[in-house]
């Protein structure tokens, strides 16, 4: 997997020949599907949803019995519980208490500090399932935790490629209508685009956050180059123009963009999408899975990485490799599972973001950051950034890597950098 940046100078000239792609196919988008009235029932549905899919990812693995059996077993019996996370405390002796809730009620591990396996506390979030195995204490009431399982995704799993040489870019958080837009570095971009080096990039996959928005953050308005939203889409369509014509388009939207923040976040409306329809753009929800050349991608803006970051305790898992927080989300098979601080979770008959299928490549953006990686075969990519760092970033150390579009090889699944 190349990951080195090349620069525009380095690319060919000279026109493209006309591209020949197959349209993509998309699964679990949300758009047009919603039905949740943020109803209490709603949010029962959309959790049981979660734990019911999950844990048949984990039934197999263990021998579980529900909550409430485990009351009536005899102490010292091995056991093992498969539930969503409820409570995660330290005990007055340095030990972990963790609360698992099943359909049926809850039960509490202790996860020993002495156990050569117990940073495994460091990855849990609340809200996510897990299947804990243990032996359960003498008078009962506790299961003394022997290892923690996730529903992850299987060590065997080999991902599928086209079967011709086409590749893909990937790209996101463009922000157009901030005053830090990178205008000069998306041309080259599209530009290149239009270079016979580029002949083979027959898709686009945008990841979110077209435009930089208005009323996202407080005194946005400082910034802003363009204090319009609809003017800042009709900017932005006027970008993917200089992309060609003849390739396939698909974009996701993000927590900028002009819908509702909670996820899983519908395709835009009407009249966004009559707006942005400069190449016939395929515009779906976020999260969604878009099969290109026989290839799953799945698009997530990335908002949940915030928290992976934040709530992990190990330092490879951090804003500058954010490759390690997708494979944090692969392991949970779920995009966003804690609910509350940075997420909002909209209320839906099931679980939009539970990853049922494993995907060949993930890709997300939000962190403006570039990341490269693989997780148990799985391609991982964030693409950066199209936005010079902004005065919040500068005030959390944040350095954006601006102007990368990461090539996706969809026949070898190979990925090179581009800077421009």
């Amino acid at each position: 997997m190349n990951a080195d940046p090349v620069s525009p100078g380095a690319t060919a000239t000279g026109a493209s020949e006309e591209r020949s792609p197959t349209p993509p196919e998309v699964a679990g988008d949300i758009t047009g599907h919603s039905t949740g009235a943020g109803e209490y029932g709603d949010f029962v549905s959309v959790f049981r949803d979660r734990y019911e899919r999950l844990s048949k990812k984990l039934r197999g693995r263990v021998n579980h019995r529900p909550t409430d059996a485990l009351d009536a077993m005899p102490g010292g019996s091995d056991a093992a519980i498969v539930g969503m996370v409820n409570d995660i405390r330290s005990t007055a002796s340095g030990h972990w208490l963790v609360e698992l809730e099943d359909t049926n009620g809850t039960f509490p591990a202790l996860i020993m500090k002495d156990r050569d396996w117990a940073d495994v506390v460091d990855e849990l979030l609340m809200d996510e399932v897990i299947a804990i195995e243990g032996t359960l204490a003498d008078d009962g009431g506790i299961l003394f935790a022997d290892s923690v399982h996730f529903p992850d995704v299987p060590r065997t799993y080999r991902p599928s490629t086209a079967d011709r040489h086409v590749q893909a870019a990937l790209v996101s958080d463009i922000h157009v209508g901030s005053q830090e837009f990178a205008g000069d570095r998306w041309d080259a971009f599209a530009d290149w685009l239009h270079t016979g080096e580029a002949d083979s990039v027959e898709h686009l996959l945008v990841c979110g956050d077209m435009v930089e928005g208005v009323g996202v953050y407080p005194d946005q308005d400082e910034e802003l180059d363009i204090v319009d939203v609809y003017e800042q889409y009709r900017s932005f369509s006027e970008r993917l123009k200089d992309v060609p014509g003849d390739m396939e388009i698909v974009m996701i939207p993000g927590n900028h963009d002009a819908v509702r923040l909670a996820e899983p976040q519908p395709g835009f409306d009407e009249e966004l999408r009559d707006i942005m329809s400069a190449h016939d753009a395929r515009i779906v929800g976020n999260p969604a899975t878009v099969t290109v050349e026989g290839v799953d991608v799945l698009m997530y803006h990335g908002v949940s990485l915030d928290e992976v970051i934040a709530e992990h305790g190990d330092e490879s898992v951090s804003y500058d490799a954010p490759h390690n927080a997708m494979a944090q989300l692969l392991k949970k098979r779920h995009v966003a599972p804690q609910y509350g601080g940075r997420m909002r979770v909209a209320p839906e008959e099931k679980d939009y973001l539970v990853v049922d299928d494993v995907p060949d490549v993930f890709h997300t953006g939000h962190v403006h950051k570039l990341g490269v990686g693989e997780y148990h075969n799985v391609t991982l990519v964030n693409s950066g950034s199209w936005q010079e760092q902004t005065a919040f970033q500068k005030s959390v150390n944040i350095d954006p890597d601006v102007g990368t579009a990461p090539i996706l090889d969809l026949d070898t699944l190979d990925i090179t950098v581009r800077k421009f």
